[in-house]
């Protein structure tokens, strides 16, 4: 059992993850803080012991968890018993004038707290942002009526003291890279069963920013996907701000202070909600981010610093992924501002958040998984390793990829390496895979300055296998699925008209057949469903009302979520079974039986978003059902009844949600 194997082989590090939530109630603090806290206590799978490290945890931050309303009771705790344990966001200033460092309590309130620069010197992130500590208080009153009562007697942050990088690969090595990924996936909240192997990619992605230095990440999609989840509560290594908010001062450095900026001390900076047309933006600040994300540097008056933080861009969009295609471009939602195609061309990945699925309850894990802030040492460790060239053993890219677009596909391969294979031992299958992956990401980039800038011109994304000589073409997951989309809007219109006697062509499916079977190939997804049948048992060879259930709810589920296929003639391991099972007299007649069960189940509408044909698979025929998602939201009835369901994908399930979680998935997905 994962669980099991995990617990034993990090043993100390990892924490059931659905006890933070349990612990939490109503203390603000963010997760590496209380599973720091858990991690202490709760680093087992006994249920008595978990129990009672709960109890522990719970004490501590009863007892020690400063909330801002009782900000005077603490103070006056403090006085009555002359010392007191705290936790709190600590901040800490020079003062100049009387040259001494002073601490910001950010909850207690307390302020120009005299401290020893030696935590200062120790934890310098203490100048920048704050940091999360457990404090020893003090109180020492004084008749001189300019000296500060509040003395802090002991300061340690809330984090792992120690994190040994040998040991974190040697233990990595005992587990298989399926559950490896289930690992991290789980270590990052989410239940990796409800999860497809891509979309648990696009969710470690988002940790790349933190184990590879000066990587520059884009991720606009819909509202509620959890785009800012990794960036807010995963790492003390890490500061996310309001995209609206920033500026050169608090970024880079304040010229009239000489302080420091936050790229100079955090190895991640994440502007949340960076998308928003309304939003008012600097552009000197804009032209300094372009060379620091271009050059690692920015100028200082006549100085030029450098910097290693990483910078990520997390926005909403707007419209859906059919509208950009067709009207506009990915980086349609952003600021006038940075619709720049020098700023752009800094992106070294643009993630697809449309992608992710909607935050909901069954996609939390109640396993095991690292306590955050020790993978978040692992990936601070990581960022002192470069495996970015790891792929030149097997393969070569492309002569058309510019060096700017070998840059962010470097970067994003080699962060993915580091956090499926730290080690860096990886077998060739598994790095054309992520090479494949690191080459979508920039490509998705590239593809959309393009709309913007005409200057930009076309680039072959493909690499090559260097002993059998054979190119790879990589295409954008949107590319795949919009294809015809795709071709209507960039195909050059003709000069000269037809023949009136000229036969028009059909257009060819051949190349979506070709994508579909390339995606098929990857198992099923949250996109892709094989069905033996259509309406009959195999193990009873007659017609059953269950077979033909499981294949509407499927569709049901792609109408409500993404779209996706549903292959009727596939096993479960994606074997051609073919379609003779099911017994219809023809083709057509089993086309018509699934339009007129959808009709009768679900409405017409759904019929308007769904297409069917048919094809062969190697020596057997199977019917292919493609469902693009529902412009409202596609209710199932039973035979028989007039009691509406509603199912969406998880993954590769189809899963019924409640009727509040329907109304809540349905503003959601179509507000």
């Amino acid at each position: 059992m994962l669980d099991q194997k995990i617990v034993q082989h990090f043993t100390g590090f990892v924490v059931r993850k659905d006890l933070s939530k349990i612990v939490k109630g109503n203390a603000i603090v963010p997760s590496y803080v209380l599973e720091y806290l858990l991690g202490q206590y709760c680093s087992t799978d006994d249920t008595d012991n978990i129990e009672a490290g709960i109890e522990s945890v719970k004490n501590i931050l009863a007892k020690h968890y400063v909330h801002r309303n009782e900000a005077e009771l603490v103070k006056s705790t403090i006085r009555e018993r002359g010392r007191h344990k705290v936790i709190d966001k600590i901040t800490v200033e020079l003062n100049d004038k009387s040259d001494v460092y002073e601490a910001k309590f950010s909850n207690l309130g307390l302020k120009s707290v005299e401290t020893d620069s030696n935590y200062v010197k120790k934890h310098p992130k203490l100048l920048v942002g704050g940091v999360w500590c457990i404090v020893d208080v003090l109180y020492e009153h004084s008749d001189e009526t300019n000296d500060e009562p509040w003395v802090i007697d002991k300061l340690k942050p809330i984090q792992v003291s120690n994190f040994d990088f040998e040991e974190y690969c040697n233990a990595r090595n005992e587990f298989s890279l399926n559950e490896w990924i289930d690992v991290l996936v789980q270590s990052i909240g989410f239940n990796s069963k409800m999860l497809s192997r891509r979309q648990k990619f696009l969710q470690l992605a988002r940790l790349i920013p933190f184990c590879e230095r000066n990587f520059n990440y884009i991720e606009l999609g819909p509202k509620g996907t959890g785009k800012s989840h990794i960036f807010s509560e995963f790492s003390p290594h890490g500061m996310i701000v309001s995209g609206g908010e920033i500026s050169m001062a608090k970024l880079f450095v304040n010229n009239a202070t000489g302080k420091p900026g936050l790229v100079g001390f955090w190895d991640s900076v994440a502007f949340d909600e960076f998308a928003g047309k309304d939003k008012r933006v600097d552009k000197n600040l804009v032209d300094i981010m372009k060379n620091y994300m271009a050059n690692k540097s920015f100028s200082r008056g006549v100085e030029v610093i450098g910097a290693e933080a990483s910078m990520s861009f997390l926005g909403n969009t707007s419209k859906s992924v059919e509208h950009m295609l067709k009207h506009s471009n990915f980086f349609d939602d952003l600021p006038d501002k940075y619709i720049d195609s020098a700023f752009l061309d800094r992106l070294h990945m643009y993630s697809p958040g449309w992608e992710t699925s909607i935050i909901r309850s069954e996609l939390f894990t109640d396993g095991f998984g690292f306590i955050v802030d020790y993978l978040a040492e692992a990936m601070k460790n990581l960022r002192n390793i470069d495996y970015s060239q790891l792929y030149t053993k097997h393969f070569s890219l492309s002569s058309d990829i510019s060096v700017r677009d070998k840059d962010g596909v470097h970067k994003t391969f080699s962060g993915m390496m580091k956090i499926l294979f730290p080690n860096g031992e990886c077998e060739e299958k598994h790095v054309a895979e992520l090479l494949e992956f690191s080459l979508e990401g920039r490509k998705r980039v590239k593809d959309h300055i393009a709309r913007l800038d005409e200057t930009f011109p076309a680039v072959n994304f493909a690499y090559t296998n260097l002993k059998t000589q054979e190119e790879t073409p990589v295409k954008t997951a949107e590319e795949v699925e919009f294809a015809e989309l795709l071709a209507d809007t960039t195909a050059a219109p003709s000069t000269d008209e037809a023949p009136e006697d000229a036969e028009i062509p059909e257009p060819s499916k051949q190349n979506e057949q070709a994508d579909d079977r390339n995606t098929w190939v990857k198992g099923e997804s949250s996109e892709v469903e094989f069905k033996s049948t259509l309406r009959v048992s195999l193990h009873s060879g007659k017609p059953d009302d269950r077979v033909e259930l499981a294949c509407l709810k499927t569709i049901a589920a792609f109408l409500n979520t993404h779209g996706g296929s549903l292959v009727v003639g596939l096993d479960d391991e994606a074997n051609p079974v073919g379609l003779e099972h099911d017994k219809f007299d023809s083709e057509d007649k089993m086309s018509l039986h699934l339009v007129s069960l959808v009709n009768a189940r679900m409405g017409p509408l759904a019929m308007t978003c769904t297409d069917i044909r048919f094809e062969d698979c190697e020596d057997k025929r199977i019917m292919v059902v493609k469902c693009r998602k529902a412009s409202k939201p596609i209710f199932y009835k039973e035979k028989g009844s007039e009691t509406e369901t509603f199912y969406v994908r998880t993954g590769p399930s189809t899963t019924q949600l409640s009727a509040s979680q329907t109304q809540d998935y349905i503003t959601q997905a179509w507000s």
